[in-house]
């Protein structure tokens, strides 16, 4: 019986790169949007306004590369 690996979409991101990534917790779905700090198999952290999120990857639901914020002049 030959096994399929699926690829981690989210190993090919870089940290400083913005991303949203939409996961499950206990009161109900949430989305991390942000500055990516750190990958890993298991888990991404990003920056979010609210502070550091740590999103496990068995609670992900869906995530992508998102365009930097833009800025406002003043």
């Amino acid at each position: 019986m030959q096994v399929t690996i699926h690829s981690l979409p989210w190993l090919d991101w870089t940290p400083g790169d913005r991303v949203v990534v939409r996961y499950r917790a206990s009161d109900g779905v949430h989305d991390a949007l942000g500055e990516l700090l750190e990958t890993a198999p298991e888990h991404v952290r990003i920056r979010a306004r609210r502070g550091d999120v740590l999103v496990k990857a068995e609670t992900m639901i869906t995530g992508k590369l998102v365009s930097k914020r833009s800025q406002i002049a003043e």
